[in-house]
């Protein structure tokens, strides 16, 4: 059903954070591409290397960190 589509999870700080490995894990279940981004403020909730690991590509936390020079831009793009 969510084959080849791509899922962008956004998690914030709050105590519901800890559903986004809930989510991330059925969305990837069901097909979907599932890119992860949380604020600093989340990662105080749930931690980085386990969303990563159940999501389709490493958690983005900042825009400065990656090698693409505007990675905001191909969240969009299908995987």
């Amino acid at each position: 059903m969510l084959s080849e589509k791509r899922i962008v999870l956004g998690v914030s700080g709050g105590i519901a954070a800890y559903k986004s490995i809930e989510i991330s894990r059925r969305l990837v279940d069901a097909g979907a591409f599932v890119s992860p981004i949380m604020t600093a403020a989340a990662k105080k909730f749930v931690g980085e290397v386990t969303l990563s690991a159940l999501a389709s590509e490493p958690v983005k936390s900042s825009l400065w960190e990656d090698e693409d020079p505007i990675p905001h831009t191909t969240l969009g793009q299908e995987p």
